[in-house]
């Protein structure tokens, strides 16, 4: 069984019109059914932390899942070469806001001490490790695949396909001097809202996650004109439907 998870409706359309059994888990709207020959079951979690994290558990008690698919759109930091429409795929999340604002700047939770899990003798802080392996396994089947990405994105010049460092922030940045702190900070490819709080669920259940993102802006001073949220959505689906198709 492969379970998705997106924040909201519009980042998963592809699937829903085509997982015919429809129904509610735990307040949240839930697709069963097969795609591509695969068992899947699809959830809207609602945006946020909380929300990733309680749709993340529901999956995982109900399902007992293979693999934990996230996807969905994300915003780009500045100097990472990724532009609207392209894919980033997740090696590692981050927790970017949990920790202590001092006079010398942000420390993170390992500043207070207190492990945000603890499992066995392992204790995570702020990072929460995704399997390198499989993300890089992910970058090549949609590198290989050739995918309508780059049409759809850049008319024909090629898009990009990066993995790296995901931030997680419960406060959308919408400042460049923001975006530049944080890049340099975790040396991260893009944020989203959702993803480091589904990857520590997915760590106290022992279940691999993949995270796809589409970019739907670049992180600078605010601008909604300049993004492209359906395009961003768009081709993160394609991506996650030919994921599908080549998991073993």
């Amino acid at each position: 069984m492969i379970a998705l998870i997106s924040s909201v409706p519009e980042e998963g359309n592809l699937f829903a019109a085509q997982l015919k059994k429809k129904s509610v888990l735990g307040g949240k709207t839930l697709f069963r059914g097969k795609f591509r020959g695969r068992d899947v079951v699809y959830i809207v979690s609602g945006m946020g932390k909380v929300n990733a994290a309680h749709a993340t558990t529901l999956l995982c008690e109900r399902y007992s899942p293979d693999v934990v698919v996230l996807f969905g759109v994300g915003g780009a930091y500045p100097s990472t070469g990724l532009r609207v429409g392209d894919i980033a795929v997740a090696e590692k999340e981050v927790y970017g806001d949990e920790g202590v604002l001092a006079k010398d700047g942000f420390h993170g939770a390992e500043f207070i001490g207190i492990p945000l899990l603890k499992k066995g003798r392992k204790k995570y802080f702020n990072e929460l490790p995704l399997d390198v392996k499989l993300a890089r396994k992910v970058v090549n089947t949609l590198t290989v695949a050739h995918l309508p990405i780059p049409r759809l994105a850049r008319g024909g010049e090629g898009g990009a396909i990066k993995s790296g460092t995901f931030v997680t922030v419960s406060t959308c940045t919408g400042t460049r001097k923001r975006a530049l702190e944080l890049r340099r900070r975790f040396n991260a490819l893009c944020e989203n809202m959702e993803g480091a709080a589904a990857a520590h669920v997915c760590t106290l259940y022992d279940v691999p996650m993949v995270e796809i993102r589409g970019i739907s802006n670049i992180v600078e001073d605010r601008d909604r004109a300049k993004w492209n949220i359906p395009l961003a959505a768009m081709n993160c689906q394609y991506a996650v439907a030919e994921l599908l198709t080549h998991l073993p």
